[in-house]
């Protein structure tokens, strides 16, 4: 299976997975980071705003920043095709709808990467190596290869999204855990 065809198959699974399912398997997943010793000795973290059919990081976000931690999420600048991390204070405000359903931060403070301490990163699928599959636009490979990244990189998936191999080549970056609904992954010794 080559990539294409791997995005097509998991778009399917992931849409298959009824919202209320969905729902709960996301707050699983949302538990176990939270009572995970790399989420409580974070100060700063980086999480993705999730998209439709993806697992709703809601419930990390408010429980970090009621523990006192910064919260940084993805500004897309989508013709330089990259993205930074930009601190944010609320999900009411200052976010805006775009590609894909995308919540974009309108503005918000850079933050500099060397003091991300966790990245909890989206994907269609992963396999139990740490290998990812994401939407195709390489934003997240190139994110996590930065100068000064020294952050750990934690996939959140479903665990309908693991899948035996993952098609990758050199420029794709390996998470070090991945945690579904059911397990956590460790996928660097």
């Amino acid at each position: 299976m080559d990539k294409a065809q791997a995005r097509k198959h998991l778009k399917q699974i992931l849409a298959q997975i009824e919202p209320q399912h969905r729902s709960i398997k996301s707050k699983r997943i949302c538990e176990q980071v939270i009572d995970s010793e790399g989420f409580k000795k974070a100060s700063v973290i980086m999480v993705y705003l999730s998209m439709q059919y993806e697992v709703d990081t809601t419930a990390i976000i408010l429980q970090a920043w009621q523990q006192g931690k910064t919260v940084a999420v993805p500004k897309v600048f989508w013709e330089q095709r990259h993205m930074i991390p930009v601190e944010i204070n609320s999900l009411e405000t200052g976010l805006a709808t775009e590609q894909m359903g995308l919540k974009n931060p309108v503005n918000g403070n850079p933050v500099p990467y060397e003091d991300i301490d966790l990245v909890l990163t989206p994907g269609l699928g992963f396999d139990k190596k740490g290998n990812r599959l994401g939407r195709g636009g390489a934003y997240y490979d190139r994110f996590l290869r930065a100068e000064g990244l020294r952050a750990g990189k934690w996939a959140l998936a479903f665990s309908e999204q693991i899948l035996e191999k993952i098609p990758y080549d050199e420029e794709d970056v390996p998470m070090d855990i991945i945690v579904t609904d059911k397990e956590i992954i460790h996928c660097r010794p």
